[in-house]
Formats: C-alpha cells, sequence, structure tokens
C-alpha cells in the first residue's frame, strides 16, 4: 500500500525549522529542471554524449566501469605511452590511442554544451529574483549539480536582495586579477556554497583549481571548455556510477573533501529540494543518517506522492529518521512547487 505523507507547503516547513537554529539546503538535479525542464533531464553528462564517431572510446569506459572522462582519457593517454615498450612494432595502435584520448575532449564538451544553456541572459531577471529568494532561507548552500544555475543566480546581484550564503570560496589569484578565480584552502574559512560533486566552470590545473567566470571573461562556457580541454585541463566532476565510486573521488580532492566535510557538520534543519536519494547519492545520506547535530529534515516532493519514484524517497526519508535511537531526526515532507524556486 503506498504511503501517503503530509504535504506542508515551504512556508510552513521554513516556519517548523528548529528555533534558534541555522537552516541549509540541499539541491538536486531537481533544481535545474525546475528551471529548465526541456534540456536538464535526470541524466549524468555520460548519458548524454555522442559516441557515434568514438564507439571504442565508448568501450572504453565500460571496460574501465567508469563515467569519468578524466580517467579514460589518462587512461588512453598511459596506454599510448606504454605501446613502445610492450608492442614496439605496433606504433599504429599507440597512433590510435592517442587520437581517441583526443576525441573525447569534443565528446565531453558537446555533452557540457548539448544540456546547458549559452548565456545568464538566457534565464530572465525574474526567474533569477525568484531564486535568490528561495536561496536566502539558507545559510549553506549545498549542491550536487553539474551547471551554472547556481552560480549565475549568485551573480545576478542585481535583480534581488542579497544573500545570506553566496561565498563559494574562490578568490583572486595571489598573482592578481586574471580570467580565472582559485581555491585555497586557507582562504575558505567565510565559505557556504559547496558543489558537492564538482561543476562544470571548475576545473583541475594540477596545482590549484580554476574557476572560470563569465564576468572575468565573456566568453561562453563551451568556449572556455573546449580551450582548457585543450590544455589537458579537466572539468571537476564526480560523474562515477556507484556511491562508493563517487566517495573516492571526493576522498582524492581537496576541494570535494572540503564540501563533504562542511555538509557532515551542518547543524539545525535541513532542506532538500530537487534530490531523489537514490542508492548512489549513499554518501550523502549516511552523513544524514550519522549527524547528531541535524535535528529536522524537510524533503521536498514533486508531483504524485504515490509514484514509484517519491514512493521510494518517502522510504528512504522515513528510514533515515528511523534510523536515529539516541537523538530523533524529525522528517517532514513539502510540496516542493510550493517553494516558486524560479516563479
Amino acid at each position: 500500500m503506498a504511503t501517503q505523507p503530509v504535504l506542508i507547503n515551504f512556508d510552513e516547513a521554513l516556519e517548523r525549522a528548529e528555533e534558534r537554529r541555522p537552516k541549509h539546503v540541499l539541491l538536486g538535479n531537481g533544481f535545474s529542471r525546475a528551471c529548465r525542464n526541456d534540456i536538464f533531464a535526470y541524466e549524468a553528462i555520460f548519458d548524454r554524449a555522442d559516441f557515434t564517431n568514438k564507439p571504442l572510446a565508448q568501450q572504453a569506459f565500460h571496460a574501465l566501469n567508469t563515467t569519468d572522462f578524466e580517467k579514460v582519457m589518462n587512461a588512453l593517454r598511459t596506454a599510448a605511452l606504454l605501446v613502445p615498450i610492450f608492442a614496439p612494432d605496433n606504433p599504429v595502435l599507440a597512433a590510435a590511442l592517442a587520437r581517441e584520448a583526443d576525441g573525447l575532449r569534443e565528446v565531453l564538451a558537446s555533452a557540457i554544451a548539448q544540456g546547458h544553456p549559452e548565456k545568464p541572459s538566457d534565464i530572465s531577471d525574474e526567474q533569477y529574483a525568484s531564486c535568490r529568494r528561495f536561496l536566502n532561507n539558507f545559510k549553506h548552500i549545498y549542491s550536487l549539480n553539474y551547471d551554472l544555475l547556481l552560480y549565475w543566480s549568485i551573480m545576478q546581484t542585481e535583480v534581488g536582495q542579497d544573500l545570506t550564503a553566496g561565498d563559494d570560496g574562490f578568490r583572486t589569484p595571489d598573482e592578481g586579477e586574471g580570467e580565472y578565480v582559485t581555491w585555497d584552502v586557507e582562504k575558505t574559512d567565510s565559505q557556504d556554497v559547496f558543489y558537492l560533486h564538482g561543476a562544470l566552470h571548475l576545473f583541475d590545473a594540477g596545482s590549484e583549481l580554476k574557476k572560470f567566470t563569465w564576468i572575468n571573461t565573456g566568453v561562453r562556457l563551451i568556449e572556455q571548455v573546449r580551450e582548457a580541454l585543450a590544455s589537458n585541463m579537466f572539468p571537476l566532476i564526480v560523474a562515477e556510477g556507484s556511491s562508493n565510486e563517487k566517495m573516492a573521488r571526493i576522498q582524492h580532492s581537496n576541494y570535494l573533501g572540503r564540501g563533504y566535510r562542511s555538509f557532515a557538520k551542518i547543524a539545525g534543519s535541513l532542506y532538500v529540494y530537487g534530490f531523489a536519494m537514490s542508492q548512489n547519492d549513499e554518501h550523502w545520506l549516511r552523513l544524514i543518517e550519522k549527524n547528531r547535530g541535524l535535528r529536522k529534515l524537510f524533503v521536498g516532493i514533486y508531483g504524485d506522492p504515490t509514484s514509484e519514484g517519491n514512493q521510494a524517497l518517502i522510504a528512504r526519508c522515513m528510514a533515515l529518521g528511523a534510523a536515529r535511537s539516541t537523538s530523533p531526526l524529525e522528517v517532514s515532507f513539502f510540496d516542493a512547487a510550493t517553494a516558486q524556486v524560479w516563479g
């Protein structure tokens, strides 16, 4: 029999927050879909990629059991370097591996461009203003999305009230202003915006993590991505297929680890919007379950509560509450549409 939770509206959910304790938000793919449902389907970058001209590269993803473009590119390049040692009579193979690695740059860039608006002005001022009103309820903002909608909304200061949270930790490099800003763990005490699974505009440059900005360059996303890939800089994106694989990726990044530790320590009330709480994101659910300082959980339900997806979400949320024996977690559900995130 389907579970029928009592759905409250978003304003009531805000009123029920734990008194004198902060409120935080965790954003999932539904945040982006609420803005542009026609282009932000609930698929990973790998699912959007067109491998028509790169079938061998696609097989490499399956062989390595990963959806991480960086891992496959590096594996192909490493294999190309090893061919002269293990198969010195087969230079054609080495060249083919190198071409496949290079070809994945365009596949990745196209996949990113396919699912994203070209420029900030593609979103209306009214939508940005609504989004900022929603975000302004929270002390910390945690996003699982790769796209730029959250970043753009934070940057649109002229269309709405000032935000309580808006610091993503990136700063002007020590050497002065340039085309990008950088993240330094020693300068992130005030950081309150976290891209928990990375984002399209974050690039690992080896010794530093760079964030390309529209304002500093005036260059569209796809052009910046292609230029970065051509310079062997890869988007910092956690696109693995399982929770354990994602957790391993997080543990190997200082930036991602910082977000993980921040989320683990939040106290008060957490609001979840657009997040299905699926099995491949269990690493975040475990933190919610173990965090004794988190007392209230408000989860947005979109559409029919009796649908298969919503029933799975409701069941997982109730299990989170039931797992608490010594420090109760009060779980409530709100109608996601009443949050009017994008107006």
